[in-house]
């Protein structure tokens, strides 16, 4: 048999993540092999991930990192059961690493990426599973998105279950404070579009006959129905559209004109918002 020392469990340990206990096991049961033991926590995994597949993986943590030239950012949801494990130091930093693999990679949709390269030789999707076994919990990413643009600003609302990106048109002076200013608007806010040319036109389908219904039942004559439908209709723009919303620190004034009274030309072209789901 094999003499495992202290050091070959934590070198063990800091490859793979697992706990003591278990890569102490591992090594034994692979006679010090340290490839083997890997394998052997993988399978322990697997085994874990099968028993839980059924399982409900609604806590988490939400991570948005952004690149060193800020014109590119990534966020990833890392899903678990339970918040004592969301809240957890090791899988929030999983998360954050897994931000930034996505940060670094082209895979356009979460299956593509569970089959990038991570570290220690896994894929993302096999550092998953030997967490599952880890962890003891079901785990899975939800979203993987990302945004390009000139100027990029991130927020992480605390607890980590929530997490925005925004998109300048151009790196000018103050646009770095008004891009984190604006992905905080789009966490509180919630807006559903940039603007109204990107709401979805069954969502505007869907306004319009609802301010018409309504306007039928308080007697409004049919032949006006379209114009002031139409006044609703942007209302309702105003309200859930990020640019046309009204600046959470100071009313007095929309989005659009907070991003331009940072610079006249500068404007907002983009936002991505994640939530825990």
């Amino acid at each position: 048999m094999a003499n495992i020392t202290a050091a070959d469990v934590n070198k063990l340990r800091q490859q793979t993540g697992a706990g003591m206990m278990d890569c102490k096991k591992a090594l034994v049961e692979a006679d010090g092999d340290f490839e083997k033991a890997i394998e052997v926590l993988r399978k322990k995994g697997q085994k874990v991930a099968a028993n839980r597949a059924d399982r409900t993986s609604a806590e988490g943590a939400v991570i948005a990192v952004l690149n060193d030239e800020a014109t590119k950012g990534a966020i990833v949801a890392l899903n678990c059961e339970t918040d004592f494990v969301g809240k957890n130091e090791g899988f929030v930093a999983l998360a954050r690493e897994l931000a930034q693999t996505a940060l670094n990679c082209d895979a356009a949709t979460v299956e593509d990426f569970l089959k990038v390269p991570f570290k220690g030789g896994l894929t993302v999707g096999e550092k998953l599973i030997e967490q599952t076994g880890v962890i003891g919990e079901k785990l899975e990413i939800s979203n993987l998105s990302r945004l390009e643009a000139p100027l990029v600003g991130a927020y992480i609302h605390n607890g980590n279950k929530l997490a925005t990106l925004v998109g300048l048109s151009a790196n000018v002076e103050g646009a770095k404070e008004a891009a984190h200013n604006v992905a905080m608007q789009a966490a509180a806010m919630n807006p559903i579009a940039l603007d109204e040319t990107k709401v979805a036109k069954e969502v505007i389908e869907k306004e319009i006959e609802i301010a018409k219904e309504l306007l039928r039942k308080e007697g409004k004559p049919e032949a006006m129905l379209d114009n002031i439908a139409k006044g609703k209709l942007n209302r309702f723009f105003k309200d859930n559209t990020l640019v046309h919303q009204e600046y959470i620190m100071d009313n007095k004034v929309s989005v659009a004109q907070y991003v331009a009274s940072v610079n006249k030309d500068l404007k907002v072209v983009g936002f991505v918002r994640v939530t825990i789901a």
